[in-house]
């Protein structure tokens, strides 16, 4: 064998893994402390028992065999006073003592009945004390009161050997009680010896144990643990060429090279990522210049833009005030067109504006009574509300985490289109639903008004797109688009329902919590073309 080649028990044991270490510790420790715990509960039942014996029957036995020779002397002495005297007061405790001699013999047969020898005693002394009680008391006892009893000094010697023999017997008696006391009472002394040698060695023995337990995990499982920390940690400060060393069980070794499997093949994936994560950060660098170029055009537009717009508006009108009476018709529809081309594209500015801001410059995030923003829209909207007579009703609306800015630009929007394309000669009546669908509320926005026909329920989403023409219902094109935008800004998704016929239902869902933002500014895909008619 040679010096690196392991003995056959030693290989076995390597490849325990630590549930069977823990296990097999287990199984020995609770065989021995249940052995032990055995052992412990015999030695305190026996203890129990020798101890009820020697106090619930030997002391009380030999207690007892003293009364019960008290009882006979009384008997004798009252017995003899009798015969002597002939004087009734002897008979008393002569009665007495019969009385607590029936007790006595009693007590002692229950006590003595598991014990022989204790009964034959007892017997004994039962037989002694008969014969003297029908050769001598009795016949005394029975003779007239007021002279002494002739048979007291015919049965004199007699009465005082049947009374010796009587004495003989309880001592023999109570030496025997005496001796069965002391052995019971050297067997509870061994007992309680053994029972206080066998709890110390269970004491040791769960010492012993705990610190082979904790010396075991130490060894088995913290101890490799650690070292794989280590090793670990130093991989994760960097050194990915540092190898792992297997410890420990078997289980803890194939997790060791399962994680240096992992190291390598990590170093593989760093090696080969290294390309790809330059050009991320070479896209990167092209999308931060592109947002920059988008906030300079927002910048731009917000500024550069419509300040020449509202000079040419500004300039055009002056030129009409001041020159009108020069101008023929033709000129001063001309110069209508002009400010009225520099309005709209002002307008079609801010718009473009509002919807560039959503989820990029409105992202405050608090708790948004819909209710209420949906009255402060109303209120924006009551000179057109007013105008066309239009019934507007809602259900209870929720209060949900949201921007308040952009919950109400998209009421105003939907409430704002449901009061435009209103049917002519009808009053406009419009209801908003809200019903709760998980963690979801599904809101709809429902009108009595021209509708919208299924095959441009997607395009009235898309920027720019309108159904009409500007002379028939104004505006941009944009707010449809833009509320599309405010609601998957929030979780949510927005349609129109085909199954509405009489008018237009706009349904849309709203999370209850705001998302998080996305950190990425949309770019704004315009497709509107000169002759293509928008919503």
């Amino acid at each position: 064998m040679t010096g690196e080649e392991k003995p056959p028990r030693a290989r076995r044991l390597s490849t325990w893994t630590t549930r069977r270490w823990l296990q097999v510790g287990v199984a020995v420790s609770m065989t021995a402390l249940v052995l032990l715990g055995v052992t412990g509960s015999w030695v305190l039942a026996r203890t129990s028992s020798i101890s009820e014996n020697l106090v619930d029957v030997r002391s009380p036995a030999v207690t007892t065999a003293f009364r019960l020779e008290s009882a006979l002397l009384n008997q004798e002495t009252g017995i003899r006073g009798y015969g002597l005297t002939g004087s009734p007061e002897f008979v008393v405790p002569y009665r007495q003592g019969l009385a607590d001699q029936k007790t006595y013999m009693a007590t002692l047969a229950e006590l003595l009945a598991p014990d022989r020898a204790g009964l034959a005693d007892l017997n004994r002394v039962q037989e002694s004390v008969t014969r003297w009680q029908e050769r001598i008391a009795q016949p005394i006892a029975a003779t007239p009161p007021g002279s002494p009893s002739p048979l007291a000094t015919e049965r004199a010697e007699e009465g005082k050997v049947a009374f010796d023999a009587v004495r003989t017997a309880l001592r023999e008696q109570q030496e025997r009680l005496r001796a069965d006391g002391v052995r019971v009472g050297e067997d509870l002394s061994d007992t309680m010896r053994l029972r206080n040698g066998l709890f110390t060695a269970i004491a040791v023995l769960i010492a012993a144990l705990v610190g082979l337990a904790f010396e075991g995990l130490r060894r088995g499982i913290t101890t490799p643990l650690e070292l794989l920390g280590a090793d670990a940690r130093i991989i994760t400060d960097g050194d990915f060429d540092h190898a792992i060393t297997p410890t420990g069980p078997a289980d803890l070794r194939r997790l060791s090279i399962e994680i240096d499997f992992m190291r390598r093949r990590l170093v593989r994936e760093l090696a080969s990522s290294e390309e790809t994560r330059l050009r991320l950060d070479a896209q990167a660098a092209d999308l931060q210049r592109s947002n920059a170029e988008l906030e300079q055009f927002a910048y731009v537009a917000s500024h550069d833009l419509q300040e020449p717009l509202r000079k040419i508006s500004s300039f055009t009108q002056l030129l009409q005030r001041r020159y009108g009476e020069q101008l023929d018709a033709r000129a001063d529809q001309y110069i209508d067109f002009v400010v009225d081309g520099a309005n709209r594209m002002q307008i079609l500015i801010n718009d473009l504006l509002d919807f560039s801001r959503v989820g990029r410059v409105h992202q405050t995030h608090q708790e948004v009574a819909l209710d209420t923003v949906l009255e402060g829209a109303l209120s924006s909207l009551s000179v057109s509300i007013e105008e066309a007579g239009a019934v507007i009703t809602h259900d209870p609306l929720p209060s949900l985490v949201a921007d308040p800015t952009q919950m109400g630009m998209l009421w105003q929007n939907l409430i704002g289109n449901a009061v435009k394309f209103r049917r002519p000669e009808e009053t406009p009546k419009i209801h908003v639903s809200a019903v709760r669908e998980g963690d979801l509320w599904r809101f709809a926005v429902t009108d009595n008004g021209i509708g919208i026909a299924p095959e441009y329920a997607d395009k009235v989403f898309v920027i720019f797109q309108r159904l009409h023409t500007k002379d028939v219902y104004g505006g941009s094109g944009i707010g449809l688009a833009m509320c599309k935008k405010i609601v998957e800004f929030h979780g949510g998704t927005i349609f129109v329902d085909p199954e509405h016929e009489l008018g237009t239902r706009i349904t849309f869902t709203l999370a209850r919590q705001l998302p998080k933002p996305a950190g990425q500014f949309i770019p704004v895909e315009a497709t509107r073309s000169a002759e293509e008619p928008t919503r």
